[in-house]
């Protein structure tokens, strides 16, 4: 069952976030994952939850994306992502 990594990020630091995208994307589909969204235009249409930046992940399942994000070759990569952006991240199982 396929599973979505789901980053809400407001960059702080456009200059070492857009290095942290570079390194990361090879890694994100080294695991499997493939890029769905990654900071195009969103609408807000029921809440006051206020994205700043979505970037969605395909992975082939809930593990899959646990392994990316808990991995020893993302650490650095989360390292730096947390140096110049904030954010939340969730992951949800498809159907």
């Amino acid at each position: 069952m396929p599973a979505y990594l789901i980053y809400d990020v407001e960059i702080h630091d456009p200059a070492p976030y857009a290095e942290f995208m570079e390194r990361v994307k090879p890694l994100v589909e080294e695991m499997g994952g493939t890029y769905l969204a990654r900071g195009g235009a969103h609408e807000v249409l029921e809440g006051d939850w206020n994205p700043t930046r979505i970037v969605l992940f395909q992975f082939p399942d809930m593990d899959s994306a646990r392994a990316l994000f808990n991995s020893e070759d993302y650490a650095p990569l989360k390292e730096l992502r947390q140096s110049c952006s904030t954010g939340h991240v969730v992951i949800v199982e498809g159907v």
